[in-house]
């Protein structure tokens, strides 16, 4: 017989942080820039795009940090979440997206679809000038809605 706790039903309920942009993101996110190694992070949001909370789903090493999509999606599906943005930062401090960068958000985009939950962005967190980077605004991934 299986036995569920109410531990294991209970929904986290969001924030009052609206994420609607990659600068909010970035606002989110913008600690992960000072790592010395690759991070990558999903934030889950509601139907009216607010925060629920902000993952760490791998830390990996100068350069890579391997991600593959049921990590993505377990906290996301956990949070009843409607929508995630991706977040990742570049230890170099250049957030210019790497073609594996393109390949894994394609990815995780069709991994979405599978579940119901839109992936809205990746945003490559970097330093200095140009502090972060929008695949959706540079228009080099095809994102739903």
């Amino acid at each position: 017989m299986l036995t569920m706790t109410i531990d294991a039903m209970q929904v986290r309920e969001p924030t009052t942080t609206l994420v609607r942009d990659p600068a909010s993101a970035h606002a989110v996110c913008a600690d992960m820039g000072q790592l010395a190694q690759e991070g990558f992070a999903v934030l889950t949001l509601n139907t009216k795009n607010k925060l629920i909370t902000r993952h760490l789903i791998t830390l990996g090493l100068a350069d890579t940090a391997p991600v593959h999509p049921r990590e993505v999606f377990r906290p996301a599906i956990t949070d009843s979440a409607s929508a995630v943005i991706l977040v990742h930062n570049h230890p170099s401090g250049d957030p210019t997206p790497s073609a594996e960068d393109l390949r894994v958000t394609r990815q995780l985009i069709e991994a979405g679809k599978v579940v119901g939950i839109r992936v809205l962005d990746h945003v490559i967190i970097g330093r200095g000038e140009n502090p972060h980077c929008s695949l959706r605004e540079k228009g080099l991934v095809t994102f739903d809605a």
